[in-house]
């Protein structure tokens, strides 16, 4: 007798193309990226939505429940520092860099069948939808792309010549992936105590001594290192420099991975202490100015970071709708009741909040490495918002999901547990929350970058088309906000500098977000950045009965799972 399938109690979105799912995604890639290229790319936007919610997500779980190991002895008894990778994420690996480029296309042509190297919003579109499957993975990306500027901006020319196309290569045999070994354990986010040693020969070369105490992607080909090289102290007498793994006679270079982290997230990449015993390196850039050009490898880190916990994000929040929508409590879906409504609309708040500030900053950075002043001067400000304030975001969004998939999401078995611990990395690497809220400050007080983003809000506004009462809050919000953090970075008040930060973050959002309803033709973001106004920017009392159920409605209603 032929049995009835029986319904499955929990509902489960795996094969849920990502790309798809997200409602939002086809036409804001489309408004970000030139035509031509966003029609060339969007058929690789939906494979890669498809395997990100299949396949990708499938080889993240394994490679998250089996961590790499090291070795640190042959069998034969000789030394060795192997980190042994599971094949899993080495496939991770291959997609990631090979396939589809991640760490080449804005240093290339040739990626993904693009005769040129591509805007920075090509590469965080890309890269947005691969980290809401697999997030570990996304951070040596990260580092290898930054590495590849940082060294093609201050490299001798022939130091560039030497590596620059093994960096960018797309065959994953020939490839050089890359690391930054910074922090050490007296010193943590206070680079100015570094210690390592850099000493130089009499026949020029450069030999580094000293330990530093959490070097991700341990096993990397090329690492960017911080090195003391002068008598002078603080920030003035360290330099930067390129450390291979192997010497230039064809032997391991002299360093050793002493231990790989047990980390609580990104399990399935590997981070480890290495300890330097006069390990070859080459100098990158002017001697003593090495944290300023290490600066800009952080800083693409911090917008890789942000753009991360945005991917993490709309992971999670497609998950959550994916639940309320299919879930039944109490004789009806938990999208109808109004305490689940109410929630789902905040996570969406704060996802769409950093996405529209990661196509912002990549804007920014686009027209930075063109050549433009105010460009840069964006990208400056920008970069340590969208760090500081969605790094944050994605915890509670993460565990907002957890708590919509119910017991479930408390399981290993599904996605929650991942996404969870993966979302508290981005409030603490490349700089915690207090030190990127400073960095905020500085950005304003030593670089001026407060009056050219009040310029580009102002001007941003102006291109949505609201009547005069639809645009008077929003320019109050812009004139409060930027007033409080002139006033916070002048007088130094350091009290003060995550208020302000926050403050910049949320009109920034709420003015894109609003761009974004008249220039994509979403007009249901203009109800994403009324809620960023209402609950983030504007005076309210929390004892009064208030209800905004008409806007919770419209950005539901945009965002619901078929």
């Amino acid at each position: 007798m032929q049995q009835t399938p029986i319904k499955a109690a929990i509902p489960d979105s795996r094969g849920t193309n990502l790309y798809r799912a997200d409602r939002d995604a086809a036409a804001l890639f489309a408004y970000y990226l030139p035509d031509d290229l966003f029609s060339h790319l969007a058929p690789h936007f939906d494979r890669l939505g498809a395997l990100a919610g299949d396949h990708l997500d499938r080889l993240a779980d394994i490679a998250d429940k089996n961590p790499p190991t090291l070795s640190t002895r042959h069998r034969t008894g000789e030394d060795c520092d192997v980190v042994e990778k599971h094949p899993a994420y080495v496939e991770l690996e291959r997609i990631a860099y090979s396939e589809f480029g991640l760490a080449a296309l804005s240093h290339r042509g040739g990626v993904l069948g693009w005769p040129e190297p591509m805007p920075a919003a090509a590469k965080y579109a890309l890269t947005y939808l691969f980290v809401q499957a697999e997030f570990g993975l996304c951070c040596p990306v990260s580092m290898t792309d930054s590495l590849t500027r940082t060294l093609n901006k201050f490299g001798e020319p022939g130091l560039v010549a030497r590596f620059f196309d093994r960096l960018t290569s797309l065959d994953f045999d020939e490839l050089f992936q890359g690391a930054m070994f910074m922090t050490e354990q007296a010193a943590g986010s206070d680079v100015s105590a570094t210690t390592t040693r850099a000493e130089l020969q009499p026949n020029g070369s450069w030999r580094l001594f000293g330990d530093k105490w959490f070097c991700s992607n341990a096993g990397a080909d090329l690492a960017m290192v911080l090195a003391r090289s002068e008598t002078a102290p603080g920030l003035k007498g360290i330099s930067l420099f390129l450390l291979p793994k192997t010497r230039s006679d064809g032997l391991p270079n002299d360093f050793r991975i002493l231990r790989l982290k047990d980390k609580l997230g990104t399990r399935s990449m590997a981070s480890g202490e290495v300890c330097l015993g006069g390990a070859e390196a080459y100098l990158v850039g002017e001697r003593g100015r090495g944290f300023k050009h290490m600066a800009d490898m952080i800083n693409n880190s911090r917008l890789s970071n942000g753009m991360r916990a945005a991917g993490l994000m709309r992971r999670a929040t497609t998950e959550a709708l994916f639940i309320a929508g299919r879930r039944e409590a109490f004789g009806r879906r938990l999208i109808e009741l109004p305490l689940m409504r109410r929630q789902l609309a905040k996570m969406l708040v704060w996802t769409e909040q950093a996405r529209t500030m990661m196509f912002l900053t990549a804007d920014a950075l686009h027209r930075a490495n063109g050549g433009n002043a105010a460009g840069a001067q964006l990208a400056r400000i920008l970069t340590p918002l969208i760090k500081f304030r969605a790094c944050r975001d994605a915890r509670r969004v993460t565990g907002d999901a957890m708590e919509v998939r119910g017991g479930c999401g408390y399981i290993e078995e599904w996605s929650d547990p991942r996404l969870v611990r993966d979302s508290h990395l981005g409030s603490i690497w490349e700089g915690t929350s207090n030190i990127v809220a400073l960095d905020v400050m500085r950005a304003i007080s030593r670089d001026g970058a407060l009056a050219p983003l009040h310029d580009h809000l102002l001007e941003m506004l102006g291109e949505i088309g609201l009547d005069v009462a639809g645009q008077a809050p929003f320019e109050r919000c812009i004139e409060a906000a930027t007033g409080l953090a002139r006033e916070v970075a002048a007088t130094d008040n350091a009290t003060l500098a995550r208020q302000a930060a926050s403050g910049l973050y949320h009109i920034t959002t709420a003015i894109g977000l609003a761009r974004e309803a008249a220039k994509a033709k979403l007009p249901h973001r203009l109800a994403l950045a009324c809620l960023v106004l209402q609950h983030r920017l504007q005076p309210r009392d929390p004892l009064a009965a208030q209800c905004d159920n008409d806007l919770i409605d419209i950005v539901l209603k945009s965002a619901a799972i078929n």
